[in-house]
């Protein structure tokens, strides 16, 4: 699978290799949408298990995003990642894997990464008035905790 990804994607596929018998590859951010697809179409990924990121605030890219797939037809499992600019939006996946949806919600309410293309994109385990994104490294959590607490419950924050 993984050479027939190379042979179609050439230096597109920057990165593959195995770890701990999973599969993983690093593709281009523009590759991704058509990527996913064949992904799930030829390859048999028909399960999207997660899609997570990870925050790196000192390089220009600052995010790696993260599927993390699974086949039942062949009982294997592939991580494919990107690497993504802040504000840089990303193709939803939703249409691929409708378990992406409260996904991308997720990674949307904790990072701040807008899905092109999603169904329904808002906050999923944060109040709407919420501000910023707890999973960003320079997110200041105590104080958002305690103005939410203030503004919203009227006491002060146990923080």
């Amino acid at each position: 699978m993984i050479s027939r990804l190379k042979g179609q994607y050439g230096s597109g596929i920057r990165e593959s290799n195995t770890y701990l018998g999973q599969k993983y590859l690093v593709a281009e951010s523009s590759l991704i949408p058509e990527l996913l697809q064949v992904v799930h179409d030829r390859e048999q990924f028909d399960y999207c298990v997660d899609v997570t990121a990870v925050h790196y605030p000192d390089r220009e890219k600052q995010f790696d995003l993260v599927w993390i797939l699974y086949s039942f037809t062949h009982n294997e499992r592939i991580r494919v990642k990107a690497m993504f600019a802040d504000g840089e939006v990303v193709p939803s996946a939703v249409s691929i894997w409708p378990t992406a949806n409260w996904l991308e919600r997720e990674v949307f309410d904790m990072f701040g990464i807008r899905f092109e293309g999603h169904p329904d994109l808002k906050r999923i385990l944060l109040p709407d008035g919420w501000k910023g994104h707890p999973l960003r490294k320079d997110y200041g959590i105590i104080q958002q905790d305690q103005e939410w607490v203030q503004i919203n419950l009227g006491i002060e924050s146990g923080q």
